[in-house]
């Protein structure tokens, strides 16, 4: 049976092979990863699915200024594609934005698929007088207001203001280079 949960640092490892396979190895290239770079995730927004100790999905949630106005930044949303079609993404958005609102956060920003987050809500009409620091396609940058009328005097660059992490948190692990000595 598939639970949700918080995300816990026992899922780094899991998360990022997670994430590799949904989105590929240039998943770091993307604008909304310089604002998230460096940072944490907003307090209690990491959130997971499992089944039967096998991590299925993870969203997180990030803290912003869009525009001058305190705001959200979702993503990545993941599903493990093979359990994509079985409501695993559509149930950590709800969970996701539900908590976003219980915690007093008034407004959710994103990159992603119309078709897809239009049913939570999701328009790019939102974000028409925001920018991203960095190219992005316009119909794909939305937003979502939990609180109405929270963006109306958003204007300008979406920054990012979380708290940042240590740097062996956000550093990808490498294989170590191999300094032994020579066998004598």
């Amino acid at each position: 049976m598939i639970h949700l949960r918080d995300e816990l640092p026992a899922d780094w490892s899991a998360r990022e092979i997670l994430l590799d396979a949904v989105f590929g190895a240039d998943r770091f290239a993307k604008t909304s990863e310089v604002l998230r770079a460096g940072r944490l995730p907003a307090d209690g927004l990491a959130l997971a699915a499992e089944d039967d100790g096998r991590l299925l999905g993870s969203v997180r949630l990030w803290n912003v200024s869009a525009g001058g106005v305190s705001a959200l930044l979702l993503g990545p949303l993941a599903v493990d594609p093979a359990a994509q079609g079985l409501g695993v993404g559509s149930a950590l958005m709800r969970r996701a934005l539900n908590r976003a609102a219980a915690l007093g956060h008034a407004a959710v920003l994103l990159v992603g698929d119309p078709a897809y987050y239009a049913r939570f809500g999701f328009s790019s009409r939102l974000t028409s007088a925001l920018v991203l620091p960095g190219p992005v396609e316009r119909p794909r940058f939305q937003a979502t207001e939990l609180v109405a009328g929270a963006l109306s005097r958003a204007h300008g660059m979406v920054v990012a203001t979380g708290a940042c992490a240590e740097p062996s948190l956000v550093t990808p692990l490498t294989p170590l280079p191999r300094y032994l000595p020579a066998a004598a």
